[in-house]
């Protein structure tokens, strides 16, 4: 979900003052609070909320100044939109903090687009916009897949042409061709989270394209560049994956014998399901997974408990959310959408490949007790790598060498997992 939390909040504040109203009425104030929830849940964003203020920006000095709020004084380098979006800049360390007058001044490392100027602002872990090729300085070429509602662009961005050459030279000598760290033959398929864009995935890339790996970054159903679904409604990953599905397939059609999964909060929910789903799995030698969700219901009542609102709205969700007549009626969803399918703890005996699990402490829109659990119930298969400080998926912007080398050793030792599958 790269749900930040400025969409709960506004859930919330309605979703209390229906509480207000209708205290009186028992059951059926909860009844409202659960719909609101599962709406705000299942609701495309399609504005982008501001959720910081810039107060001084100073590009001589290469200094941004900015209101201080528990998102701008973490450490790390994060991205800025402003001025509506049309502008953006990437923004460094702390450099000084005014706690009296709130106000935290950090490095000001680049501007991307549109001059930088005071004003409301959208605080974001997309460091990197744009074409990778403009934004990162690797060649990438735009692609189409062809998912099940309609036409899904995608960045590729293939492996180093050192690492083609290895490959030709391995398949040559050896008759086969050798993936151990990487190479050509393996690719991974990146998948951004709820609200968000591909933008956030591109973090990633340059690593993986160290380590000879081609980068498929796509977009899913419901997001800013692919086909709405029926409902125009999101499924938290249960229709999503045939999306990520059809990335797979278009993987191996372009001569992929591996392919590496990576998500990021929904985007992990996504990943897990097409890992449980896709007739192709057996191409899949493992899945890297950032801030995800591995368990909605948690997720719900974490966001309903921090607003003081009942714990019993998890299950009048999952009721509302789960049964047909209501799910249909009530929210709007066109099938029902069955949170148990989403609940990894649960599910935790389905897991049979590697799984590299990234996680802050510090996530206040999914908490990372669900993640932790599941590493606990898993250890032959999950390797779990706590964060602490870092916002929701801003692990990586916190410290980035860290991601890189918990990366790195985590694709380096995936065993080959190469059997026969079909892509047609």
């Amino acid at each position: 979900m790269t749900t930040d939390r400025t969409t709960w909040c506004r859930a919330s504040r309605i979703a209390v003052a229906g509480v207000g109203v209708l205290a009186g009425a028992g059951m059926a104030a909860s009844l409202g609070v659960a719909w609101y929830f599962a709406r705000v849940l299942l609701t495309p964003e399609r504005e982008k909320p501001d959720n910081t203020v810039v107060l001084d920006v100073d590009e001589d000095a290469r200094t941004i100044t900015l209101r201080l709020d528990a998102e701008t004084r973490v450490r790390g380098r994060y991205g800025l939109w402003l001025d509506g979006g049309r502008t953006h800049v990437r923004v460094g360390d702390v450099l000084d903090v005014d706690a009296r007058r709130r106000r935290v001044t950090r490095e000001l490392l680049a501007v991307d687009l549109g001059s930088p100027a005071p004003g409301p602002g959208r605080w974001t872990s997309h460091i990197f916009v744009g074409d990778p090729g403009l934004s990162l300085g690797i060649a990438a070429r735009d692609v189409v897949v062809e998912g099940e509602l309609g036409p899904l662009p995608a960045w590729v961005v293939d492996a180093p042409a050192a690492s083609r050459a290895a490959s030709d030279d391995a398949t040559n000598a050896a008759g086969a061709t050798e993936t151990t760290g990487g190479g050509p033959r393996r690719w991974a398929v990146l998948v951004h989270g709820r609200g968000a864009m591909r933008e956030e995935c591109l973090r990633a890339v340059p690593v993986l394209h160290e380590l000879g790996i081609t980068c498929l970054v796509p977009s899913y159903r419901n997001d800013s560049l692919a086909p709405a679904s029926p409902d125009g409604l999101i499924a938290l990953g249960l229709t999503e994956w045939r999306d990520v599905d059809a990335s797979l397939r278009h993987c191996l059609a372009e001569g992929a014998e591996e392919v590496l999964l990576v998500g990021w909060s929904m985007g992990g929910a996504i990943v897990l399901q097409t890992l449980a789903r896709s007739e192709v799995r057996d191409a899949v030698p493992g899945v890297v997974l950032d801030g995800p969700v591995v368990d909605w219901v948690e997720v719900i009542e974490h966001q309903a408990s921090m607003r003081r609102l009942p714990r019993l709205l998890g299950h009048l969700v999952r009721i509302l959310l789960g049964d047909r007549w209501a799910s249909r009626l009530l929210v709007g969803a066109e099938q029902p959408v069955d949170l148990a399918l989403t609940r990894w703890q649960v599910r935790a005996d389905e897991l049979d490949r590697p799984v590299l699990l990234i996680h802050s402490r510090d996530d206040d829109v999914v908490p990372v007790g669900a993640s932790a659990a599941l590493a606990e119930l898993r250890p032959d298969v999950v390797r779990f790598e706590p964060w602490d400080d870092a916002r929701h998926v801003k692990e990586w912007n916190v410290d980035p060498d860290r991601w890189n080398a918990v990366v790195t050793d985590f694709v380096s030792t995936l065993p080959a997992h190469r059997q026969e599958h079909t892509h047609g």
